[in-house]
């Protein structure tokens, strides 16, 4: 029998990125959670930043929706669990609504949730309703909601803007041009949450700017559906097994769906700080994700005492998991774009250099000790090491090799992000002492 759970549900997405996207979803969210709601949000691909932004916005933890990495039941299982007690659902689109295989479009379909589509209407008047045409009416299998004009400069654009539109698609208003609505970004996206001093004016700010909007009102309600097929509980493959997970401003790339599931397979997650801790917590295992290290190299070179109970534990044969920025942090030393360089941990050999362009993007799978887990990969910087890689990941869309894996002993170290619900079992091994 499957059981449904009716949630009113909104799919924000725009004609290309920079349009606001995240600066609507968080507005929205703020500006229903300040009224009583409970607001869920959710973020459509492999992104770390958008989503610490969203769960400042409506003080409930926002999830990562990926079609590939997690797959169509989990993404279901997700909502439907989303959907206990909420009053409404957001999900923050990638790119633009038909960008990349699977888009945003195709999760707004799949899911049956109407979209919102956000422009950036700075530098247009009436052909604005040209493009609000174009992205309601080229797929007819995508659900569609309105229109929301964004950046505006004043009552007179709002109203050529207006103009253009065709009579049969939802115009909900415009957010004018202010820059204490706008969220500060760097090489990897947003500037985190807990960075912005000012972030929850700016959320204020932009929640008040949707009073007097179409948005003020709660959209639709939408069925959600159970996922029959995905195990309520999985396999209590790491009971009694302490995983120490280093989290602050340099080490913050964590899926919560990734500690959902070590939590669920029984293991204890302890939390420490690279920047300010001088020793290990008592753990078997330890995960290294990824984050900033290269805006906190003084710091981190200073720590002598964690690099040491690091060696300490890989030198037991204790597993350590590294993703991309927990890797550069293994190494000997790190280079910042300003050419500053750092001595690290040492526990790989090698050195890594920050650049000024992206250097690694993409889906790929990749093999590890218990089977193939599937991710993605976003990094800004070279590296040089001695090691042989263990493996190579596999990318999703061409033949030429993915990011080099090393494996020493129990450590496991690359450039990629994993998505653990992809694979649990093989999550699982990655921790086993």
């Amino acid at each position: 029998m499957v059981e449904r759970r009716a949630c009113p549900a909104l799919f924000v997405s725009a004609p290309a990125s920079n349009q606001g996207k995240t600066t609507v979803t968080a507005a929205l969210a703020r500006f229903h959670a300040a009224q009583g709601k409970v607001v869920r949000v959710f973020k459509t691909g492999p992104d770390f930043l958008d989503p610490m932004i969203h769960h400042r916005a409506s003080g409930q933890v926002a999830y990562q929706l990926d079609l590939w990495m997690g797959g169509e039941d989990h993404c279901r299982s997700l909502l439907y669990e989303g959907a206990a007690g909420a009053d409404l659902i957001l999900i923050e689109g990638v790119m633009g609504l038909f960008d990349g295989t699977p888009s945003s479009a195709d999760l707004a379909r799949f899911l049956g949730i109407p979209v919102l589509a956000v422009i950036d209407a700075e530098s247009m008047a009436q052909s604005f309703g040209a493009i609000a045409h174009g992205l309601a009416s080229y797929r007819t299998d995508v659900p569609f909601y309105g229109v929301l004009a964004n950046r505006v400069a004043g009552i007179r654009h709002a109203e050529l803007l207006q103009q253009g539109m065709r009579k049969e698609l939802a115009y909900l208003g415009a957010v004018m041009r202010d820059s204490g609505f706008e969220l500060p970004d760097r090489h990897l996206g947003l500037v985190q949450a807990e960075e912005v001093g000012d972030l929850d004016r700016r959320l204020n700010a932009m929640a008040d700017a949707l009073k007097e909007t179409g948005l003020a009102r709660l959209p639709p309600a939408v069925d959600f559906v159970t996922a029959k097929s995905v195990p309520t509980e999985p396999e209590p493959l790491l009971k009694g097994v302490r995983v120490g997970i280093a989290r602050d401003s340099a080490f913050s790339f964590l899926y919560a769906a990734n500690l959902d599931l070590l939590r669920a397979m029984g293991a204890e997650l302890v939390f420490f700080s690279p920047l300010s801790d001088g020793e290990l917590p008592q753990v078997d295992s330890v995960y290294l994700p990824g984050g900033y290290p290269e805006l906190h190299l003084a710091e981190l070179s200073a720590n002598r005492s964690l690099a040491v109970a690091l060696r300490r534990h890989v030198d037991a044969a204790k597993p350590l998991y590294a993703e991309c920025g927990g890797m550069l942090y293994l190494l000997e030393s790190l280079t910042d774009v300003n050419g500053k360089r750092a001595n690290l941990a040492g526990i790989l050999p090698g050195s890594a250099v920050m650049q000024p362009r992206l250097k690694g993007l993409g889906y790929q799978s990749a093999p590890v000790p218990g089977g193939t887990l599937r991710g993605h990969t976003f990094h800004h910087s070279t590296m040089e090491t001695s090691l042989t890689p263990w493996a190579h990941g596999e990318r999703l869309f061409n033949t030429t090799p993915g990011e080099a894996i090393y494996r020493e002993k129990k450590l496991l170290a690359s450039y990629l992000h994993h998505y653990f619900p992809s694979n649990p079992l093989a999550a699982a091994q990655l921790f086993l002492p």
